[in-house]
């Protein structure tokens, strides 16, 4: 399935509160998804990250004790510019990333991996991503297609909570 992203700041963050997921507190599926994730991909964090207006805020994580960051930090803003997966296999040598917080200090982020969570509109709200303090030296085609249908899962559950009110 190819889609295209719709870059419309105002847009997508009006989609991401239509989905009144934000602040919300933990649930089991998200929470089970994330594992798999993470065990799936061989990493120690996986996260459902949501992107705010300023702010970073993960609805699901493993391996991570905090809930949210800023979005300047944050690997997640570049992954919504994009469809297809955005991967840094090794952020100390990316000089995007290189002298980033979450770089230089917990949890050291070395590898990341992120797919967009899409919506049928095209606003790209976050991504479900890996991350690991262990570079990586390629990625192949399994592992693109493991982030892809774990991201598509979260934005199905995502969109089909109660409280949701997705917009077109």
């Amino acid at each position: 399935m190819s889609c295209s992203v719709n870059l419309n700041e105002t847009h997508r963050v009006q989609a991401l509160r239509a989905l009144n997921v934000l602040d919300t507190p933990a649930e089991k599926v998200f929470d089970d998804l994330v594992r798999a994730a993470a065990l799936a991909m061989d990493v120690k964090i996986a996260l459902v990250s949501l992107l705010d207006a300023d702010r970073q805020w993960f609805k699901a994580r493993c391996g991570l004790d905090v809930q949210e960051t800023g979005r300047q930090i944050a690997f997640c803003s570049h992954a919504i510019e994009q469809a297809e997966p955005f991967i840094v296999l090794n952020a100390a040598q990316d000089p995007r990333f290189c002298d980033n917080p979450l770089v230089t200090g917990e949890p050291h982020i070395r590898f990341y991996a992120g797919a967009p969570l899409i919506t049928p509109g095209g606003h790209a709200l976050g991504t479900l991503c890996v991350i690991d303090d262990e570079p990586r030296f390629a990625v192949g085609e399994r592992e693109t297609a493991l982030l892809k249908a774990f991201s598509a899962l979260v934005m199905e559950r995502l969109l089909a909570r109660p409280e949701a009110q997705p917009a077109a």
